[in-house]
């Protein structure tokens, strides 16, 4: 009788415990980077132009969720430096989980409204995934102005002319 539990708790260990430890996020030989840019949408286009700038000290957050249950089970948040770059480092790897880079705010009160559909970016952080490279690049992401400046009839004027060389 005391060996046929043994052997169960031998059997449990070798198969159930493998399983728990693999399941949570596991620390990476060499850490990951993830960078990106935030700019401030100054022609109201929808999308990056020559008109747009980049955005120093905008707030960025890194969240990292479960797949099945959405909760949170990492975050990390960075600053954008003076040419509107960020980057964050990540210790562990999260390929079990959905990652998302995300704008949180723009110090440029005049700036500071996500613009729709370019507030966040997926992340794939894993080293499991036939990447070489330690950097994971964000999409750039953006806020809209406000008031768009002056001269961008002209910056949008020449997506037109481009696409009616098409």
């Amino acid at each position: 009788m005391a060996s046929s539990a043994m052997k169960f708790l031998v059997l449990f260990a070798i198969c159930v415990l493998p399983a728990l430890v693999s399941a949570t996020a596991r620390p990476v030989k060499t850490p990951l980077t993830v960078c990106g840019k935030v700019y401030c949408d100054t022609c109201k286009a929808g999308f990056e132009t020559s008109a747009t700038t980049f955005i120093p000290g905008a707030k960025v957050m890194l969240e990292c969720r479960d797949r099945k249950t959405m909760q949170v089970h990492y975050t990390a948040n960075a600053v954008t430096d003076s040419t509107g770059s960020y980057e964050i480092t990540v210790d562990y790897d999260h390929g079990d989980h959905l990652c998302e880079a995300a704008l949180v705010s723009s110090p440029d009160a005049s700036c500071a409204k996500f613009a729709p559909g370019r507030d966040r970016s997926v992340v794939i952080l894993t080293s499991n995934n036939g990447v070489a490279s330690t950097v994971r690049y964000a999409n750039n992401m953006g806020f809209m102005a406000d008031q768009p400046m002056s001269g961008c009839a002209q910056v949008l004027q020449q997506y037109l002319e481009a696409d009616e060389d098409v």
